[in-house]
């Protein structure tokens, strides 16, 4: 089944048969956010200098059904935690910072942890996004939100996904016209402002800009994007997709959230700290401290002034620009192998020069590179947990895929064992973008 077979017909009628459950509407009366998860296969830890970026979504994600609720009130329910979250859309949310530590909602993680309370995090963050951009909702939802089944979301951006899906059908219930530009600038007030987080808007990007077997360009300076679409031979959208590739997530089985780990936030300090150097040493001090304002040449020219982790990560991101320059042209032309390459290369540069990954998510890698019909492999997300992503060949996919499974389980018994049956390497196509299915 090609990409545009997700979500199934069956997966929507039982969303909406759980909905109308809850609300005692009819299915007809059944709205479904389908928000993609994301792959970066080229861009890593660059979009929060405002670097370039790669990125194209799966067939794999979050579905949201909802009716809206006829009043200000939200009732929502999960199909992965448990409990209901309810609140008002007339209440005013404050930011994660501002959450005393009685109230009951806990705000830890990064992504929907465990506790059963947790999880409502995001829909109170997007209609505090809609709240602080100026909006007043008058209409709550009463929704049923769920992921892929038997897939661990970290490294794929989730975070963002779930974001998105609310603040689609907050925006749907209240008849609000949103442009997908906005809707990036509303999911980042989520992560930055409301959670905490301080990643850039490439998830949000992607997520939202993406169209079917493209990869997305973004510029996260500027924010110009652009979708580069693969020649003829790799799209055809009228039959099976992609002949020629296919999508491989192998997962480590690690489960650690960002804002737990001091790893993601210091290593965006200590891009800046570079930043700054650079600019102070090619008399542009005046400028932001992020690497994007340093010129490529100030870089060449300066670089040696650099401690030896700063002269790392600066080296990172001024290499992973050049890949994703070098990896458009390969995509747009179809040289698979060529942008496996770049993408291989892409992950040893996070392993050495922005210094993350784990010895398991790294054994991970080195087995993918090692697997039949891989053109290239990479981290997934932010790298400090989660899985990788590779592309492989078609015709090898189900023999790379048995591969990694036995390889990495043999590494790392415990950890795989952990993963849930048949989900520890998952066989995907591209993606669309974020939509709300209305009942036909």
């Amino acid at each position: 089944m090609g990409a545009m077979s997700w979500p199934t017909q069956d997966e929507l009628y039982e969303i909406r048969k759980i909905v109308c459950e809850m609300s005692g509407k009819g299915t007809e009366d059944v709205r479904v956010v389908v928000s993609p998860y994301r792959i970066c296969p080229l861009g890593a830890h660059v979009d929060h200098q405002g670097g370039i970026v790669s990125a194209m979504t799966i067939n794999k994600g979050i579905l949201l059904g909802f009716v809206p609720s006829g009043d200000t009130q939200v009732a929502l329910q999960s199909g992965q935690f448990k409990g209901e979250v309810r609140f008002r859309v007339n209440e005013t949310q404050k930011p994660r910072q501002a959450i005393s530590k009685d109230e009951e909602i806990k705000v830890d993680n990064s992504s929907p942890s465990q506790d059963e309370f947790d999880w409502g995090i995001y829909a109170r963050g997007a209609l505090y996004a809609l709240q602080s951009r100026g909006n007043h909702l008058a209409q709550g939802i009463i929704g049923y939100i769920c992921g892929s089944e038997g897939l661990d979301s970290s490294g794929l951006s989730s975070s963002a996904a779930v974001g998105i899906a609310y603040l689609l059908a907050l925006e749907s219930a209240n008849s609000l016209t949103v442009s997908p530009t906005e809707n990036i600038e509303y999911d980042r007030v989520i992560e930055n402002e409301y959670l905490g987080l301080r990643n850039g808007i490439m998830d949000q990007s992607a997520i939202l800009l993406s169209s079917h077997g493209c990869l997305t360009y973004m510029n996260c300076k500027t924010t110009e994007h652009k979708l580069i679409h693969p020649p003829k031979f790799l799209e055809d959208h009228e039959a099976e997709p992609q002949n020629g590739y296919k999508i491989l997530l192998a997962f480590s089985g690690l489960k650690q959230a960002l804002t737990s780990n001091p790893g993601y936030n210091s290593r965006v300090a200590e891009c800046q700290e570079a930043a700054k150097v650079l600019l102070r040493a090619s008399g542009n001090d005046e400028a932001e401290p992020f690497l994007c304002n340093v010129k490529p040449e100030a870089y060449e020219a300066h670089k040696f002034k650099l401690e030896p982790n700063l002269a790392k990560r600066a080296e990172h991101y001024f290499s992973e620009n050049m890949r994703v320059t070098k990896g458009l042209e390969a995509w747009a032309s179809g040289e698979m192998r060529d942008f496996g390459e770049l993408m291989t290369a892409s992950g040893l540069s996070s392993i050495k020069n922005y210094e993350c990954g784990c010895e398991p998510l790294i054994q991970l890698y080195e087995v993918l590179l090692r697997a039949p019909g891989v053109f290239g492999t990479r981290f997934s997300g932010a790298g400090f947990r989660g899985c990788c992503v590779a592309l492989v060949d078609a015709a090898c996919a189900s023999e790379a895929a048995n591969f990694v499974k036995e390889e990495y389980s043999r590494l790392q018994p415990v950890l795989a064992s952990q993963l849930s049956h048949g989900s520890a390497v998952l066989i995907c196509e591209a993606g669309d973008c974020a939509r709300v299915i209305s009942s036909t």
